[in-house]
């Protein structure tokens, strides 16, 4: 159907739905009730290539392309959307900017480790009072005199990975006056003194992927760490967040996905009234819209896929297919949830299941890399050409 999609792409698809089957599947529930951030089958992930699957072979990925990724991801997060949260941010928020906007020797240096699954990476813009409006972030980063180093102070807030994270892409003000415009980014290694992690985040839905602050106190960056030119960060962050969108586009496709399936399956075998409940027009009429949404979803997601491969060879922007993919893909997968535990009743309101754990995880997808109004102002902008 679609001549897009080589054997390779349904290879590294078919690898991700076994992983995540055979090693994800029996572990998720536990660390789902207790928040433990799932390392050995993260490093695993990492070994099958899974944690830099857009990364050029050369610097220690799997040198597939971003539709092979969003596909892997899928499978992986119709198991569970926590190894795919952080999944996502090794391949679109962290790699994808590095390899974008690195030097060589930051690639080598860099993106290896992370994209092999030896170590971590993770992604910083957001601080406690400065989500999506970037320009009011009240951290600093203040070059020395020497010009040598930068000094880094301030908190920065839901950092997805940051308690493992080994290295974290961070955006700081280096000229707060110029507001968006004095926006920098830098390499961060978090085993460096004046870095230090905060509060662990206590989240209503992917609870192992770890979440916490992250604090600078006097924290010294070598100008080498600094990624591209001071004052690009801002640029930087929303170009890596076009990526980003795709991954959690996709990640909210597997979500929207699993809760289907297993509303296909109970339809079928809960019986009321002397009939399967499949038999009803009104779960018939759920389930013909939950399939709606999901094949939506997933055509949105291939387009924007597409999209940024063009963009990439020609230098391009892709900002209002990726915002199109996420803004539906996650409001769908809030909705197919919803009716799902609708379906399954009293049992799909039940931890013995895992339809609430899809619901709880589910409501992140609209609010994360972009909420769902901030979506619709992107694709409003790209319409209009307005600011």
């Amino acid at each position: 159907m679609f001549d897009f999609i080589t054997e390779e792409h349904k290879m590294i698809q078919q690898a991700a739905r076994d992983f995540a089957r055979n090693e994800i599947a029996p572990i998720a529930e536990h660390h789902d009730q207790t928040g433990e951030f799932p390392i050995d089958t993260v490093r695993k992930m990492g070994q099958l290539g899974f944690m830099g699957i857009e990364v050029p072979e050369e610097y220690g990925g799997a040198g597939m392309d971003t539709l092979a990724y969003s596909m892997a991801l899928t499978e992986i997060c119709k198991v569970d959307a926590s190894h795919g949260t952080v999944m996502s941010v090794n391949n679109s928020l962290y790699c994808h900017g590095l390899l974008k906007f690195g030097t060589e020797a930051q690639k080598q240096t860099y993106v290896v480790p992370i994209a092999s699954g030896e170590k971590i990476g993770a992604y910083s813009l957001t601080e406690p009072m400065s989500g999506s409006d970037a320009g009011t972030m009240a951290s600093r980063a203040v070059l020395n005199e020497a010009g040598t180093h930068y000094v880094i102070n301030g908190r920065k807030s839901w950092v997805t990975s940051a308690p493992y994270a080994n290295y974290i892409v961070l955006f700081t003000m280096t000229q707060p006056e110029l507001q968006h415009k004095g926006v920098t980014a830098f390499i961060i290694e978090t085993d460096k003194p004046g870095f230090s992690r905060g509060k662990t985040e206590p989240k209503l839905g992917i609870r192992a992927s770890a979440t916490s602050e992250i604090i600078f106190d006097n924290y010294e960056c070598p100008v080498e760490n600094r990624l591209g030119k001071e004052g690009e960060g801002f640029k930087i962050a929303m170009t890596v967040l076009d990526a980003g969108r795709i991954g959690i586009a996709s990640q909210a496709l597997g979500l929207a996905e699993a809760a289907l399936e297993a509303s296909i399956v109970y339809a079928k075998e809960r019986e009321a009234f002397g009939q399967k409940i499949g038999q009803f027009q009104m779960i018939q009429q759920k389930l013909a819209d939950m399939k709606c949404k999901v094949d939506a979803s997933r055509l949105l997601i291939y387009q924007a896929c597409l999209a940024k491969k063009q963009a990439l060879a020609t230098n391009g922007r892709y900002s209002m297919e990726a915002s199109m993919a996420k803004l539906f893909a996650s409001e769908s997968a809030m909705w197919v949830t919803t009716q799902a535990i609708q379906i399954h009743g009293g049992m799909g309101y039940s931890k013995e299941m895992p339809l609430e754990r899809y619901f709880r995880d589910a409501k992140i997808t609209e609010i994360y890399e972009g909420t769902s109004e901030i979506q619709r102002m992107v694709i409003a902008r790209s319409l209009t050409g307005l600011r």
